[in-house]
């Protein structure tokens, strides 16, 4: 593996990066300014790789476990939103339940992914809200993504994260082993996120961000 070289990080684009850990065959790298840490570029592995591992995920309408951990964001932005507003879920996956379950409550939705759901025409689009359920840790440039969405949303608006926050014991964390997951964030890097997009910022579940569009 490589020495201890300065990188950038990928949300603040910071160079008060070092090394924070290492596994899994990869460097995981910390940045001072915003606390993100991050897996560097070279280490990322194929997008035939990644598509793979996303063809195995089991996620659907009948799995309660699955439609109770999305739950945790759709609820709190349901209270949020005006009847009938409109929505996309970005980054839906293999088999999109999340959009089911916001259609259900009376809203409407699109679909994005670049895998299953490559519609490009959504981007010409604009949304009340936009959401991203364990997305932006596979994100190669999260923050390019973010201000896309960020202009495809009307003023007042929300856009939805879940992402597991980093814990404090980084070692053995699951989350990490799963080599399509490249950023690891926490509270203190959704804040400096919310500071670039002039985002007010809700954290209203551990790892369940809101950032409402102010202007």
């Amino acid at each position: 593996m490589e020495n201890n070289a300065a990188h950038t990080c990928p949300v603040c684009a910071s160079k008060h990066t070092s090394l924070f850990a290492q596994g899994e065959n990869r460097l995981y790298i910390h940045c001072a300014s915003c606390d993100l840490v991050f897996v560097p570029e070279h280490f990322f592995v194929s997008a035939e790789e990644e598509k793979a591992k996303y063809d195995h995920h089991q996620n659907s309408i009948e799995n309660r476990g699955y439609v109770d951990f999305l739950n945790r964001l759709l609820l709190p932005l349901q209270t949020r939103l005006e009847p009938g507003a409109r929505g996309l879920d970005f980054g839906s996956g293999p088999g999109p339940t999340l959009h089911l379950l916001m259609q259900q409550a009376g809203y409407e939705m699109d679909i994005y992914d670049i895998f299953y759901f490559p519609d490009s025409s959504v981007f010409a689009k604009t949304y009340d809200f936009i959401t991203m359920t364990e997305v932006i840790e596979h994100l190669h440039h999260p923050m390019q993504e973010l201000h896309r969405l960020w202009e495809m949303l009307h003023p007042g608006g929300y856009l939805g994260i879940m992402t597991a926050f980093r814990p404090k014991r980084f070692e053995g964390w699951y989350y990490k082993r799963d080599k399509t997951h490249i950023r690891f964030f926490t509270e203190k890097t959704f804040v400096c996120i919310a500071r670039t997009l002039g985002a007010k910022l809700e954290i209203v579940d551990t790892g369940v961000v809101l950032l409402q569009k102010t202007a």
